[in-house]
């Protein structure tokens, strides 16, 4: 218990509240955590996007008729 009352003591207001990612930006780690993870599957998303219109538009399209690729 004398550690709890130690950081307690130290810590003053702060003590219970989420730590920041970096000190002069309002943004806790679990936000910082959560805007990776938006981005990281933002990206796999794009990636997809950008592989299925390659497959459209190299494999499909000329497939059926809609255009020719020389």
């Amino acid at each position: 218990m004398g550690e709890s009352k130690r950081r307690k003591g130290v810590l003053g207001e702060d003590y219970g509240k989420e730590e920041r990612f970096i000190s002069w930006l309002p943004l806790t780690k679990t936000q910082a955590e959560d805007a990776y993870n938006l981005t990281t599957r933002g990206a796999w998303i794009g990636i997809a996007l950008l592989a299925f219109g390659w497959i459209t538009i190299r494999f499909i399209g000329p497939t059926f008729g809609w255009w020719e690729v020389n």
